[in-house]
């Protein structure tokens, strides 16, 4: 993540210093800033993409710098010339801000008679014709993104910018279970939160292929809320302390190799 930061920061400072010499009369040739994120789910593509669209905007590099998430559904249409309408209308919607495209690689599957060759091509020429009027994102795992960049000989080279998003660490993860806890006003009893961070360094270690990072803590705490409710739906008059509290039970979940509820 460390590494991941120092890259976005050296894109921003590109970008400032590009827009001073410029100022300054110097030669500033123009930058190509499209993008691809490459990581599992949960790991923070479609979060720092938004942070792009805002930072970008702010220093006018973009600007709108609103930000349209697509996917295959989007680009791809039902039958002949349909898809390449989809896929410039989409295009138009997004200029002067980013167009983030999760799961790119699906683009490329579905054979012969499938359009999303054609959703490719077209993508790329729009590139060429609006090449300084907005950002495009491609995400997906690592190694279909990677095949997916072969597919179209001039794709590759249009994305200079690849960024590469690795999972969480176990205390990564904690602090994320623990901010979305206290964003939602919950709070853990010390068992509680030794248990959470405990089955987090289980599964961060254990599930690492296709591991969905963020989301599944997200879904983790959200089981639990479940749980804590269903544990005091049946007090008459809780007190505030009692609505805020996740108690170790409320977790069932496994640390190492025990399961513990």
């Amino acid at each position: 993540m460390q590494d991941l930061k120092k890259r976005m920061k050296e894109i921003y400072a590109q970008v400032l210093i590009t827009q001073k010499r410029k100022d300054a009369g110097l030669k500033a040739n123009p930058q190509v800033l499209h993008m691809v994120f490459k990581g599992n789910p949960g790991t923070g593509k479609t979060t720092v993409a938004r942070m792009v669209a805002a930072l970008f905007q702010e220093i006018d590099v973009l600007e709108k710098g609103h930000f349209i998430e697509a996917d295959r559904s989007d680009l791809v249409g039902e039958y002949i010339g349909h898809t390449a309408q989809k896929t410039k209308e989409l295009i138009r919607k997004a200029l002067g801000g980013v167009l983030f495209i999760d799961e790119a690689y699906s683009l490329a599957r579905g054979g012969e008679k499938d359009f999303g060759k054609e959703a490719i091509d077209t993508l790329v020429k729009c590139m060429e014709d609006h090449h300084d009027e907005l950002i495009i994102i491609l995400a997906g795992y690592p190694d279909e993104m990677d095949d997916f960049l072969t597919i179209n000989p001039g794709l590759a080279s249009r994305f200079p910018i690849q960024l590469s998003f690795s999972n969480y660490n176990p205390e990564e993860l904690s602090a994320i279970a623990f901010g979305m806890i206290e964003e939602r006003e919950y709070c853990l009893t010390k068992e509680a939160k030794r248990k959470l961070h405990q089955h987090l360094q289980s599964v961060c270690w254990e599930k690492r292929e296709n591991f969905s990072n963020a989301r599944y803590v997200r879904n983790l705490i959200e089981e639990a809320i479940r749980k804590h409710a269903w544990r005091v739906i049946g007090s008459p008059n809780p007190k505030k302390t009692t609505l805020m509290t996740l108690q170790s039970e409320d977790f069932n979940v496994q640390t190492k190799h025990t399961y513990i509820h």
